[in-house]
């Protein structure tokens, strides 16, 4: 399994760190899952906090993934209504890979059509753009993610780790994503 986290200029660090984080756990421990960055191009990456990375691979070399994580932050607003981003997030959709996002990367499926007729979520200063971008979004503002299917969208920021570990007891059972869970020493009790 090939999953691929997708990191580009204004993306929200948690975003796409916890996620990965999650997910590159739980792959340690898995020699038959990957887990791989990539980026529209190749060069340094400008996150919306000013946390810089290099992807592993582009658009162009990424290959075949089995699932795709984009993330949230402010980067987001100028991939809507990109017919490039469109056409990139349709053709991994339409190989068969789980669509999963994180934040406002939910308004981007939804621009490129995938949430239609769906429920999904967002981050809750976003969540009444969400159903403007497509037709008949279930908008479920309350969850912390959505899993309908092919598609899982989460809620801001930090709910992206309960995503991600979702996605790891759906594909590998609940078991294996306590075992990551602990690994990661993830048991949230904020202070505030």
């Amino acid at each position: 399994m090939r999953i691929a986290v997708y990191v580009f200029d204004g993306a929200e660090e948690l975003d796409w760190a916890g996620p990965w984080e999650v997910l590159s756990y739980w792959a340690q421990d898995d020699d038959d899952v990957e887990v791989v960055t990539v980026s529209r191009t190749a060069g340094e990456v400008h996150c919306a906090k000013g946390l810089r990375v290099l992807a592993d691979h582009t658009w162009e070399d990424v290959g075949d993934i089995d699932v795709l994580v984009y993330p949230g932050g402010r980067g987001t607003r100028g991939h809507l209504g990109d017919e490039q981003v469109r056409a990139w997030v349709r053709g991994i959709a339409d190989s068969g890979a789980l669509m999963t996002s994180v934040c406002t990367g939910s308004l981007v499926y939804a621009d490129a059509g995938l949430l239609d007729g769906r429920p999904a979520t967002t981050h809750w200063r976003s969540i009444d753009l969400l159903p403007t971008l497509g037709d008949g979004i279930d908008v479920r503002a309350d969850d912390r993610f959505v899993d309908d299917g092919d598609v899982v969208t989460s809620a801001g920021v930090s709910a992206g780790i309960d995503m991600a570990l979702h996605l790891v007891a759906r594909l590998a059972g609940v078991e294996r994503a306590r075992t990551v869970r602990r690994g990661i020493q993830y048991d949230p009790e904020p202070p505030v």
